[in-house]
């Protein structure tokens, strides 16, 4: 995510010059859109990882809130989310992308200044963008399933799922009961999913 900072000017100009090639954003990921699906991960990152969001567990309730009201309000169902101390994930359901991201900076717009002023840290950069990842398979979607409730065991905030109480991993699981969660847990690995993701 960061790896921008370490190359040389030379390599920044040769990626600004293929980034403007393909005309994709010259610094932040593409939301790409017509394409032959329409759920997506959605992952929210704390400029440089910083715990802005963990300030306080009313402040993860809160945002827990109203990251579902955007997503609610744009027409997106949600099929799994997690929310940790400094990123997010939605995988989701929508027809907008590109309106359900603009809807999402806004969010990050307002919570950025609520917090700012919370925090008496006037003009800080609270977040990194907003990033997508078209769902390929059913494989694809399980193993997203799967890596969005395990995530905050897999950062060390809890032991199991449902010690975290900012997910749908309980909603998850009495919906499909422990066997087949176990069943599809074994069924979709998450293997290297989400190596590099958190590089900094």
């Amino acid at each position: 995510m960061y790896a921008w900072r370490k190359w040389t000017v030379e390599m920044r100009d040769q990626v600004l010059a293929f980034r403007q090639r393909q005309q994709r954003p010259w610094h932040g990921p593409p939301h790409f859109t017509g394409q032959q699906t329409n759920q997506y991960i959605i992952t929210g990152t704390c400029y440089e990882h910083a715990p802005v969001i963990g300030q306080s567990l009313d402040r993860l309730s809160e945002f827990a809130i109203v990251l579902q009201q955007t997503f609610s309000d744009h027409g997106a169902f949600i099929n799994a989310w997690c929310l940790l101390p400094n990123h997010y994930h939605v995988l989701c359901i929508t027809d907008d992308l590109r309106g359900l991201a603009s809807a999402l900076g806004r969010l990050h717009g307002r919570v950025s200044r609520q917090w700012n002023l919370q925090d008496g840290a006037i003009g800080r950069q609270c977040w990194h963008r907003v990033s997508d990842r078209a769902m390929r398979s059913e494989a694809h979607l399980w193993a997203t399933v799967n890596y969005i409730h395990h995530n905050p065991v897999k950062h060390g905030y809890v032991s199991q799922w449902t010690d975290w109480p900012w997910s749908s991993a309980h909603d998850y699981l009495e919906n499909v009961g422990r066997k087949e969660a176990v069943r599809l847990w074994r069924a979709y690995p998450l293997g290297d999913y989400g190596t590099g993701w958190d590089d900094s």
